[in-house]
């Protein structure tokens, strides 16, 4: 009898066949790359302007459909961005998952804001509302107009949902929550370009968003991020924070706040062009290897494939695997599946266990803590020239 450990390699190895290293999630460049590459180093504009940068920003407004996005160094810095421009200021708290990456809390850390820790959905794996609801009217009050946690003093300013490994989460009970409560939404869609909540993008309910194009995401700057929103002002004001607040002008150098160099380099917004341009190519392979690893997996006993619930869309960026933890044990397996050159790995450590963030205030956490021991991708690569898998 095998293995669940053998079962999940025999099942990944069918699908990438003649590999001896299997990697988790790499990128998938063509000759459009090169193309766009060779002519942004042609050109000489390489670095912080250049017609690829403008290019790529209207490119992500149009997908997700908003009216801007601007375009930033990484991830990380769309999400300090995103935030600050929401209004967030030193001493709030803000509502985020505790299972989600680690730079979510840390942008929040840079507004010397505080992370308040909630928990997640089993069907989502984002922030689930109703427990969200409970926690608030147990913790909660309101003064002049804002929520206030009665436990700290600190007003709770906004909510940051993350959608995880690209599936959203249930943005309609969430804008409620936001709306009783007179919280700003800012979502964290690092993962989720490409992904749909009833039909309209991720990224685009709160009053901003934030993307992430880091080399293993659905597509890739090589390293990048950016912010999406409705609202014109905001982007504009965003575009100045993030190119050093320079004030426009043929030859001076004034700046009129201090601000952050977090503009996107030309190059990257060229790699960025290309790959949204095959972005509708990547989904359908990601869709197509998604529909292999369930009909491979249905046959593997303790072991589900998470998929998107029927309202909702996925990119399906990382493939997900629960494991029955009364049956195995997320480490052993984990360990075999190296050994077999297979680069699996487990969900992220949930951040009230982390020591910059252990005495930051938090509901009940118990889903988060339970799918930390369940939860492992495997490898999720669309697989080249064929949506079909």
């Amino acid at each position: 009898m095998s293995t669940i450990w053998q079962d999940i390699s025999q099942t990944v190895k069918e699908i990438y066949r003649g590999q001896s290293i299997i990697p988790l999630h790499e990128p998938t460049f063509d000759t459009l790359e090169l193309e766009y590459a060779t002519d942004c180093i042609q050109s000489g504009w390489v670095s912080s302007v250049g017609k690829y940068v403008d290019q790529f920003e209207q490119k992500l407004a149009d997908y997700v459909g908003v009216r801007r996005a601007v375009a930033v160094v990484n991830g990380t810095a769309a999400l300090h961005i995103s935030l600050k421009i929401a209004g967030v200021q030193a001493n709030d708290e803000v509502i985020m998952p505790a299972l989600t990456f680690v730079a979510t809390a840390n942008a929040l850390s840079y507004l010397q804001a505080v992370p308040h820790f909630v928990d997640v959905s089993k069907d989502t794996l984002g922030i689930d509302p109703q427990k969200l609801a409970e926690h608030i009217r147990e913790i909660g009050e309101r003064k002049d107009g804002c929520l206030v946690n009665k436990q700290t003093g600190r007003v709770i300013r906004a909510l940051l949902p993350m959608h995880t490994f690209g599936h959203p989460v249930e943005l309609d009970a969430l804008l409620d929550v936001c709306q009783q409560y007179n919280l700003v939404m800012v979502e964290d869609a690092a993962e989720s370009l490409g992904s749909y909540y009833k039909g309209k993008h991720t990224g685009g309910f709160g009053l901003v968003g934030a993307l992430s194009f880091n080399g293993n995401k659905i597509i890739t700057t090589g390293g990048g991020g950016a912010i999406v929103t409705d609202d014109v002002q905001l982007a504009d004001y965003a575009k100045h924070i993030t190119t050093t607040a320079k004030m426009p002008h043929r030859w001076e150098y004034q700046h009129d706040e201090v601000a952050f160099n977090y503009r996107m380099p030309n190059i990257n917004a060229a790699l960025g062009c290309a790959q949204i341009e095959k972005l509708p190519e990547f989904l359908s392979s990601k869709r197509a290897l998604t529909e292999k690893y369930r009909s491979l997996f249905q046959k593997v006993e303790g072991v589900d494939l998470f998929l998107e619930q029927p309202h909702n869309s996925s990119n399906y960026w990382l493939q997900t695997l629960l494991l029955d933890e009364q049956l195995y044990d997320r480490d052993k397996v984990l360990e075999q599946l190296h050994a077999e050159g297979i680069m699996a790995r487990p969900i992220w450590t949930p951040l009230d266990e982390l020591v910059p963030y252990a005495d930051c205030p938090k509901a009940d956490l118990s889903v988060t803590h339970q799918l930390k021991r369940r939860i492992i991708n495997i490898p999720s690569t669309p697989l080249k020239g064929d949506s079909n898998v």
